[in-house]
């Protein structure tokens, strides 16, 4: 199967886990946005998920649980990040943002509902059967979350717009560790808390992955195409924001994506072919135009 075949297949079997989540509750407009915000999307955070578990023979039918969870989040945030007061976007997965498609507060409603979602999905039994697994999992989501993570990399974002000077590279990288990085991070490791087995090695790949993300976002932002992104590009030029492609430039930026899908792929070196899928994944990152 090649490796967007099994994009797509993770992303249908994530799907299928969040189908049933949120259409108990109902046809109000804050249900309407939960159901309306998960939709599209690479999945890539659910995909990490369920093929880290099976590295540990953990079933996708399992697995998908924390991959619905993980991506509920990842659609929280996007809601919250598009909002006027964070960086008013008009434009998401190539329809209008939620707070464009209804208002603000239901905006705002429906970023945190889906934040609650996962996590009373982590804390059900059907995502493991070991209370202490599930607790790992809420444990180490809400910390990649939140004030040490996704939350404080947003709120380093937000100072940087308004900063004296633009951020240093370094201060760029410690602020996309926390605001895209923290959630991949979590993404991979959580396929070996499932498994009950140390999430080092997956650790180490997601930091170098989600990394190339972040840059490849950057390139996207200068080179891509809106109607393939599905979201405003050329808005971080316009705002004179210090990203990896300003200080590197563009060949620059590439070259660094390229030496970090390197590390990600030598993390995974004590795994077998299994793991080929999470390789391919992240080529995938650095080459993709979406």
């Amino acid at each position: 199967m090649s490796f967007e075949a099994r994009l797509k297949q993770r992303s249908a079997e994530v799907q299928s886990a969040i189908d049933p989540l949120l259409s108990a509750y109902g046809t109000d407009p804050v249900a309407e946005g939960m159901r309306y915000a998960t939709r599209g999307g690479k999945r890539l955070r659910g995909f990490l998920v369920i093929e880290g578990a099976s590295l540990f023979d953990i079933p996708a039918e399992q697995a998908r649980w924390a991959a619905a969870a993980i991506e509920c989040i990842h659609a929280y945030s996007l809601v919250h990040d598009d909002l006027p007061c964070m960086d008013d976007d008009d434009l998401r997965r190539g329809q209008p943002t939620v707070h464009r498609k209804w208002d603000e507060a239901t905006a705002v409603l429906v970023g945190d509902a889906l934040q609650t979602v996962a996590f009373e999905v982590l804390a059900d039994p059907a995502t493991h059967a070991s209370a202490d697994v599930r607790l790992s999992l809420v444990t180490t989501l809400a910390r990649a979350s939140g004030a040490a993570g996704m939350v404080l990399g947003q709120a380093q974002d937000i100072a940087a717009e308004t900063a004296a000077t633009p951020l240093s590279l370094d201060a760029i990288t410690e602020l996309q560790a926390n605001k895209t990085g923290a959630l991949i991070r979590w993404s991979a490791e959580a396929g070996a808390l499932l498994g009950q087995q140390s999430p080092e090695p997956l650790r180490n790949y997601a930091t170098a992955l989600g990394l190339a993300f972040q840059i490849a976002d950057d390139i996207l932002d200068v080179e891509g195409d809106e109607a393939k992104t599905g979201k405003r590009v050329g808005k971080d030029e316009d705002a004179g924001k210090a990203t990896f492609v300003s200080h590197l430039g563009l060949d620059g930026a590439k070259k660094k994506a390229r030496a970090l899908v390197a590390d990600a792929v030598d993390a995974l070196s004590l795994y077998s072919a299994q793991a080929d899928y999470l390789r391919d994944a992240a080529h995938f990152v650095v080459s993709r135009d979406t």
